[in-house]
């Protein structure tokens, strides 16, 4: 005897069944726990946008993201672990700017950042902050070039380090503006803005999630802001660009990749869990509230970002005489 027969219910049962198998099938991804490498220590800006967009495209994907700090070699560490981690979609990389900077900055890189990896969207762009100590004469960027052209030589700007962010956002300032200012590397963001806020350095450009408290307290000047367009946390304080260096622009950004030749349906499956992630209201909100901008632009955006900052970073090292490790 059939076990469904006739009856009107049975049909809407087979139905139900039907839909769930074929829902599972759609669903073949991801079946456990995806992985997301963030390549750098926890507490940075890294680690928090992971933490902050892990929990809703656990929801998303039906199976838990794992944020795994891999820290060290200027990302490198954490980069390379994704490359070479098998390309089905359950080791992702939390992808930062160093992707980009790193080939120009280091003679050995254990992975091609344009090969190695196929991008899946940029989550966020970081703009960041042109400082100045309050006992510096200027209180704009066309002060700052006018009173640096005065003195060629003569001012100094911290960084993070060598090759780092900052550096090198203020090497592609000092270019475009036609100055010479000296380099004081310092061993991390931290260390480099309390010299700027102790007064031994007077400029520098950190991230806004470093710099903009120091700022709003009056410890530090905020002279302009580095990105294309005014950050949501700082709306008062102006673009380079627009203060008196037209086309400059320089991000930090986050985003996320895979390991190349990850199927492209699971690219594309992660890519659009991770847009709707970013259009949720208080994931927008959790991310701008320092100055992040969510992004979620197309695997395709993304790739072509990576190669166009990645051949925009090398000209600067180039130009700015900065040699690789």
């Amino acid at each position: 005897m059939s076990l469904v027969g006739n009856h009107p219910l049975s049909y809407l049962i087979v139905a139900a069944l039907l839909g769930c198998a074929l829902e599972a099938q759609g669903r073949a991804y991801p079946t456990r726990a995806v992985r997301m490498v963030v390549p750098s220590s926890s507490g940075g800006g890294a680690d928090i946008t992971a933490r902050i967009i892990s929990p809703k495209l656990s929801e998303y994907l039906r199976q838990q993201v794992v944020v795994e700090n891999r820290a060290g070699a200027g990302t490198m560490i954490g980069g390379e672990v994704v490359a070479r981690a098998a390309p089905d979609g359950y080791t992702l990389l939390l992808a930062t700017a160093p992707l980009a900077i790193n080939p120009a900055m280091y003679r050995k890189v254990p992975y091609d950042a344009l090969r190695d990896f196929a991008p899946i969207t940029q989550v966020v762009s970081l703009p960041n902050l042109l400082i100045s100590h309050p006992s510096l004469p200027v209180k704009t960027v066309k002060e700052l070039i006018a009173f640096a052209r005065s003195r060629p030589g003569a001012l100094s700007f911290a960084s993070a380090g060598v090759g780092t962010a900052p550096h090198l956002f203020m090497e592609l300032f000092l270019e475009m503006a036609g100055l010479k200012m000296v380099h004081v590397p310092y061993k991390g963001a931290g260390p480099g803005v309390i010299g700027v806020i102790a007064g031994h350095v007077p400029l520098m450009t950190p991230t806004i999630f470093a710099a903009l408290g120091h700022v709003r307290d009056g410890r530090l000047r905020g002279l302009g802001v580095t990105g294309a367009k005014r950050a949501s946390g700082a709306p008062d304080i102006p673009t380079i660009a627009e203060a008196g260096v037209p086309g400059y622009e320089a991000s930090n950004w986050f985003g996320v990749s895979a390991p190349a030749a990850t199927p492209r349906e699971i690219v594309n499956q992660i890519h659009s869990d991770i847009v709707r992630v970013l259009q949720q209201p208080d994931i927008k909100g959790r991310l701008s509230v320092d100055g992040a901008e969510p992004v979620g632009s197309t695997p395709d955006e993304f790739a072509a970002y990576i190669r166009a900052e990645t051949a925009k970073w090398a000209k600067v090292v180039r130009n700015a005489g900065i040699q690789p490790e």
